[in-house]
């Protein structure tokens, strides 16, 4: 059924929202998604009727688009509707030479109707400098908007051809830009890679979205779970997709002593620093905060001290605490203001609907934390260091 309505929501401009095990009383954190995911399609701007059409210099031409939409042409875009949080992808050919170019500009024309039946064109223009020295071109690179492309193109793969397809795909990617960045990769015999700073972190997420639920290989995955990803993938701005393949990850027990101070308007907003997705960085001393952009998780080490919880959860030990819970207790202390005034920013800070689910380190579904440790190896997946050795010799052959 999520594949038919996968369909559907493709050639209409839309976009697919899953909520599973739904259930007003047994799954509290789907009803709190469900009801911030309906509120925001409730209030926020919509446009009908548009198309989106693309211009670039005679060079250069448009080959494909990516997102939910009826593609017309080469560089138009039928959207029955559009909206604020959608997003779309197109990939670019060189058709000719640049050599007369110093920049090449990029126009994207959106016509519409508004929701008071005005006409209205929305344009947005990006020029980008020509240059023929790929180093400067990789030094460059944004390596999030790269990233979120790979999925995007990942995502129809899968759809075209399968999913082991799309997984190499994806692989090859981090392969041949880092084979392509740098001779010293070839010639290097170490361990090491030599990668620009600005693409340090590309062979990290892209480990992290082969080990998505979108792209990861076994039948463990449900088929809903799986497609509602790949959905995700085609229609999710890159900000919030980058979140779900690599959550942010912040130690809360050390919020007081180790956290950046905001100012809030008038108000201090205390963030703590984030740390790698990897059990090397868990403490079971300590309390974190899982961020997948969806969900957020609290995670509550079994030798936490009586202290925060305490003060965070008005219990007097660790063993007094639900295995799982959904909502966090707002108490009158400094421990749990900073806690709540963080949270209240993370959920804030994006469009669709984000629950809350509090678990201690010996729930049942610690899994749900520790799936997004990406970082370690599982049991059919590398670790991060063992993903670096096998892009080394891919790139060595």
């Amino acid at each position: 059924m999520t594949y038919f309505l996968g369909g559907i929501s493709k050639y209409s401009g839309g976009e697919v929202k899953y909520y599973p095990g739904f259930h007003y009383v047994q799954t509290p954190n789907e009803v709190e998604r469900f009801e911030n995911d309906l509120r925001r399609y409730l209030q926020r701007k919509i446009g009908f009727e548009a198309v989106m059409r693309l211009r670039s210099p005679p060079a250069l031409s448009i080959h494909t688009f990516h997102g939910n939409g009826f593609v017309r042409s080469v560089d138009l875009l039928v959207l029955p509707n559009i909206n604020p949080d959608a997003a779309y992808g197109m990939q670019v050919s060189i058709d000719d030479s640049l050599a007369q170019y110093k920049t090449v500009a990029f126009q994207v024309a959106l016509l519409y109707t508004s929701s008071k039946g005005e006409r209205r064109i929305r344009v947005h223009t990006l020029s980008l400098p020509v240059s023929a020295n790929l180093t400067d071109i990789f030094a460059n690179a944004d390596q999030e908007a790269v990233v979120s492309l790979v999925a995007k193109m990942a995502a129809d793969r899968s759809a075209t051809s399968s999913l082991q397809e799309a997984r190499e795909a994806i692989c090859n990617v981090a392969c041949d830009v880092l084979k392509a960045t740098m001779p010293n990769n070839t010639s290097n015999r170490g361990f090491s890679l030599v990668v620009p700073n600005s693409l340090r972190l590309l062979p990290l997420y892209v480990l992290s979205m082969i080990k998505s639920t979108a792209f990861r290989a076994g039948s463990a995955t449900k088929i809903d779970d799986r497609a509602y990803y790949l959905d995700l993938c085609k229609t999710l701005p890159t900000q919030y997709l980058m979140q779900i393949f690599y959550p942010d990850l912040y130690p809360i027990h050390t919020i007081e002593d180790k956290s950046q101070i905001l100012q809030d308007g008038e108000d201090e907003l205390h963030v703590p620093e984030r740390v790698q997705l990897s059990f090397q960085y868990i403490d079971s001393h300590g309390a974190y905060i899982l961020d997948t952009s969806e969900y957020i998780y609290i995670y509550i080490g079994k030798a936490i001290s009586d202290h925060f919880v305490q003060n965070v959860f008005n219990v007097q030990t660790f063993s007094a605490l639900p295995f799982d819970s959904y909502s966090l207790p707002d108490l009158d202390n400094p421990l749990s203001s900073k806690i709540h005034n963080f949270l209240t920013y993370l959920i804030q800070s994006r469009p669709n609907g984000t629950a809350i689910h509090i678990m201690r380190e010996d729930s049942s579904n610690r899994y749900l934390f520790t799936r997004y440790l990406v970082d370690d190896k599982s049991e059919s997946t590398m670790s991060y260091v063992e993903f670096i050795r096998y892009i080394r010799e891919q790139i060595t052959k």
